[in-house]
This record gives structure tokens, C-alpha cells and sequence, in this order.
């Protein structure tokens, strides 16, 4: 059962450092790519030994695709940097087996891989990598159970999981190689890692919201997690988005004709993120 009393897990001792990933998580959600890069690189040449560094430098190149999605040319950059966090983080689960961030931050790289595999279309190659991934996550959170960024990957599987193989009947024989999932109790992990997280609020709040307006039909839900998304990243097309959709499907039409029309001016002036409007 889902423990509500999750206590806040840190994984970098070093404020300063922490500080500028934080900085850099902000950036790249506001499609800030050039100056997330700039700071994260600091973190790799002050931490090199530790994968939150590369992990993240990863998500900015992530990010990128996110914001120009039909361009698959940046793809394979994408694997190559997600391949450099499972090397890292394979060599310190060599010295210690237990070392809940290497697990924490493998297992997202490959959860990472696995996403825009699907995207893609490759659904063989995601599966495989839901296979990999799935019991790092799981060993990690049996470690670390008060830890809200392992619980990330534990609600986004519990929920889909539940979710999918009844939404895409193709995906069912996948399925049997993985455990069943909980969509209540992977709603609320997710929520609960949206609240507290250290490193993934962004990404849980995201799916969140997402979850809310494709499956749930929550559409005022999703659009109280849209107008938070967007008021704090302005720049994110994705949000911005989301934002128009869950106003129009909670009747907020003329706000949302607002939002459209702006989307086209930024389209027309060709904003980073908006080329695909």
C-alpha cells in the first residue's frame, strides 16, 4: 500500500551544485536549451563522478526533441547521452550494488530511451527497455521507499500499467512479461511525486496532467496542473498547449481562443517549440 508519509530524499550534498541543477531544470523546461546546457555542463566538470550531471544533460537534448517532435535527426544524440548516464551509473553500482541514485538515474535513462522508442513507433525496443528499467525502479524504491523521485517511476508504471493494455489492446501480449499495475495508486504516487519531488516535480506534474485529460477526463484536474505548468514556464509549447486544450474542455472558450491565437503568432515568429503549429 501507498505510505502517504514520504519523507524528502537528498541526493547531492553540495548546495551549490544542487542549486545550478535546479537551475538547469527550470531551464530546459522553458526550452532555455544553450544556458541549460551551460549550467549543467558546470555540474559534470564539478561532479563527474556522480550521473545527476550527464542524466540531466541528456533531458535538455530530451527537451529539444520535445520542441521540434517530428524532427527525428536529433534522436540518436539523444541515445548516445543517455548512454553515457547508463555507463556511469554501471560503474558505481560495480562498487556498490545499493547505490540508490545510480539504480534511480539508470533506470530513467533507460525509462527515457524507452519513451521516445514509443514515440517512435519501436515498441519492441521499448518493451525491452521497460524490462531493464522496471526492476531498478523497484529495487530502488524497496531501498529508498521515502524517496518521491524513485516514487515517479513507480506511479508512472503502476498507472500505466493499469491503463494502456486496455487503451491499446495491441500492447497486451507485451504485457505479460511485466507485473499488473494500479491506476489509483498510480495516480496518487504521482501526485505525491509532484508535490515533493527533488528533481522530478516537473515531469510528474506533466504526466499528471496528462493522465487527467487523456484517461481520466479530469478536465478540471488537468487544467489546474496546466495553468501551473505554464504560469512557471511560459516558454514550454507542450504546456502552453495542454493549457488551450483544458479550456476548451472545461468551456473557458474565449480564454482559450486567446491562447490559440497567440500559439499562431508564435508560430509565425517562429518561437522555439512552435514550429509544429
Amino acid at each position: 500500500l501507498f505510505v502517504s508519509s514520504i519523507s524528502h530524499s537528498q541526493w547531492l550534498e553540495d548546495r551549490v551544485i544542487d542549486e545550478r541543477v535546479q537551475k538547469c531544470i527550470d531551464e530546459l523546461y522553458n526550452f532555455e536549451f544553450n544556458q541549460a546546457e551551460s549550467d549543467i555542463s558546470e555540474v559534470i566538470n564539478l561532479r563527474p563522478d556522480h550521473p545527476v550531471g550527464y542524466f540531466f544533460r541528456a533531458m535538455v537534448q530530451w527537451e529539444r526533441i520535445i520542441s521540434k517532435f517530428d524532427d527525428e535527426s536529433q534522436d540518436e544524440k539523444l541515445y548516445e547521452l543517455l548512454d553515457s548516464v547508463v555507463d556511469i551509473c554501471e560503474k558505481r553500482l560495480e562498487k556498490n550494488p545499493e547505490d540508490v541514485a545510480a539504480m534511480f538515474f539508470k533506470g530513467g535513462a533507460v525509462g527515457f530511451r524507452g519513451r521516445l522508442r514509443a514515440n517512435r513507433g519501436k515498441w519492441l525496443g521499448a518493451a525491452n527497455d521497460g524490462i531493464v528499467a522496471l526492476p531498478l525502479v523497484r529495487k530502488a524504491f524497496k531501498l529508498q521507499p521515502n524517496n518521491y523521485d524513485v516514487l515517479l517511476g513507480i506511479g508512472i508504471y503502476n498507472y500505466y500499467a493499469a491503463v494502456i493494455p486496455s487503451r491499446y489492446p495491441y500492447v497486451k501480449p507485451i504485457m505479460i512479461f511485466f507485473p499488473s499495475g494500479d491506476r489509483i495508486t498510480g495516480l496518487e504516487q504521482l501526485r505525491q511525486a509532484s508535490l515533493h519531488a527533488k528533481y522530478a516535480h516537473v515531469e510528474a506534474t506533466y504526466f499528471l496532467m496528462q493522465n487527467y485529460f487523456t484517461y481520466e477526463k479530469d478536465y478540471t484536474q488537468a487544467l489546474e496542473l496546466a495553468r501551473k505548468l505554464h504560469e512557471k514556464y511560459p516558454n514550454n509549447s507542450m504546456f502552453y498547449r495542454y493549457l488551450g486544450r483544458c479550456l476548451v474542455s472545461t468551456g473557458y472558450l474565449g480564454e482559450a481562443n486567446d491562447i490559440f491565437v497567440d500559439i499562431i503568432n508564435r508560430y509565425t515568429q517562429q518561437q522555439v517549440g512552435y514550429d509544429m503549429y
